[in-house]
Parts: C-alpha cells; structure tokens; sequence
C-alpha cells in the first residue's frame, strides 16, 4: 500500500523548521519504507497529488534528494497552520516535481520540441506555474531511492533486472496512471541525461520529431494518435487510437510520408478497417496489413 502524508505527517511535524535539510535529518529511520543490501527507499511527498486531467504526462524514474527536501519543507512549513492534507499534498508536487537544475532543463526540452505551440501556451515554464493544470509528473518509483547514499539513475542496479525495485512499478506507477485521463499522446525518444541536463541523443531526431508532429497536426492526425515511439534508428513507430500501428521511414521525406498516411486513413476509415498495419518504409508502395504483429 503506498505511503502518504497522513502515515508521516507526526514525524513531518518532529523536524525543525526550516528550508533545506541534510541528509542526516531526513534519510533516518523515521523515513525509511524499506532497504535492501546498499538500496534505500525513503519517504516523501512528493508523489501524493494526482491530475487526472493532464494532456501532458511526465514520467521520471525517481525522486531524488532535492526533491525530497523541497517537498518535505514544503509540507513541514504547510503543516505548521493547516491540517489540509490534500491541500498540502498539491503544495509539496508543484513545489518539489522536477525542482533544481533540472526543471530548467527539461522546460527547455519540451519548448525545443515545440509542445508549448501544441498546448496554445507562450512557454514551457507556463506548466509549473498557472498552467500546471495541463501536466501531470510521475515518476516510475515514487520515492526517493539511494545507493550508497546517493541519488539512484536507474543504472545501477538496471531498473527493469530489480526485482526489489519493480514492484513499486507494479503496485503504484500502473496504477496510478489508470488514473489519469486516456487522451493524451505519449512520445518515447533516445535522450542523454548528464551533469542534471536533458538532451537528445541526436539533434536531427529533434527537427524530425517537430516536423512529424506539426505535419501530423496540420493535416489533423494528431489526435488519432497515442503513441509515438521515435527510439528507432531508421523507422519511426505510431499506434492510433483504435490500435492501428504506422510505420514511417525516419529520413527527410517526413511531410511527403505524413500526406500519405492522411490519404490511407481516409481509404481505411471508408472501408471500416480500423486495426492493422500501415508500413509506408518502402520506396514504391504501402503495404497493409489486418495485423498488427
């Protein structure tokens, strides 16, 4: 069962007030949910408020120290005068999600990829302050992880191998993104993350990115999608809505691809077929298929 601020909101209130703690003061048994050999799993409430109506979902792989600390103060300083646990449950997200250098960093990312155009907003930043009604973050772990008493990357040990850390993936990331309202378009792209900086693996997959999502909007695709799945080197994978799969060749030749596929969906949706496979990474033809596999 996952942990909230009404299990730590006495131990919350022990703390000093003020605005930054150390790591002696809150990586303490008191906050401890569960270790294993040099891994610990620590408290905090960060990940308690949820936007069920978000377009955008941020999803990371953990909490790290800086967050903790901003949501714990937040929620120290917030209990002094309030008992309003859901209230103070939004104040400590908006104040902690993605806080430090790294906020900075990936408000960047998201206006490089022009999802600011998208959502009808002048900036990124717009989504953690009076726009932040429009994103929802999550991350994969919804607690701070250390090892060794250090922020976990997900590396060591590799995530999806721990069987001790997946099933916090299982019994609270799933579930809590069942929560959230099903329209929105999820993105997965090769990304490096150094040094507390978001960057793409390679700049050209950014321009081809912004060019297949401005041409999938002009010609009014877009919406029909779910899943863009730009991590492949060659061929860029898109899964509709109804489940139909797409399969566009990643080179210069985005736009003249995207008018394509408009035109195939159209002879599709006349024919009532709504599942499949669209692959149009061959030179000389389309080819579908009733399957998707």
């Amino acid at each position: 069962m996952k942990k909230t601020l009404y299990d730590y909101k006495d131990k919350i209130k022990r703390l000093p007030l003020k605005d930054k703690y150390t790591k002696e003061e809150l990586l303490t048994e008191d906050f401890l949910i569960e270790k294993q050999g040099n891994i610990e799993i620590y408290y905090a409430t960060h990940n308690e408020y949820i936007n069920p109506k978000a377009k955008v979902l941020i999803v990371g792989i953990t909490p790290g120290f800086i967050q903790m600390n901003i949501a714990i103060s937040t929620a120290r300083k917030e209990l002094e005068s309030s008992d309003n646990i859901e209230d103070i449950q939004y104040k400590c997200k908006v104040a902690g999600r993605f806080s430090g250098p790294l906020r900075k960093n990936i408000i960047s990312m998201l206006n490089d990829i022009k999802l600011n155009e998208f959502l009808n907003i002048n900036d990124c930043s717009e989504l953690f302050g009076d726009k932040d009604y429009l994103m929802h973050t999550v991350s994969l772990v919804p607690y701070p992880v250390f090892v060794k008493k250090q922020n976990y990357t997900g590396h060591t040990p590799k995530l999806l191998k721990s069987d001790f850390l997946m099933k916090y993936i299982y019994d609270n990331f799933i579930d809590e993104i069942k929560t959230t309202k099903d329209d929105e378009i999820v993105i997965y792209v090769d990304y490096n993350l150094s040094n507390k900086s978001i960057k793409f693996k390679k700049e050209s997959d950014k321009k081809k990115l912004i060019t297949l999502c401005t041409k999938l909007k002009e010609e009014n695709i877009l919406m029909q999608i779910k899943n863009i799945d730009f991590k492949n080197k060659s061929v860029i994978n898109l899964k509709g809505e109804t489940g139909l799969v797409v399969c566009l060749k990643k080179d210069n030749n985005i736009e003249k691809n995207v008018i394509k596929l408009r035109n195939v969906l159209i002879d599709l949706k006349n024919r009532k077929e709504v599942y499949g496979k669209v692959d149009l990474t061959y030179n000389d033809y389309i080819l579908y298929s009733p399957y998707s596999n």
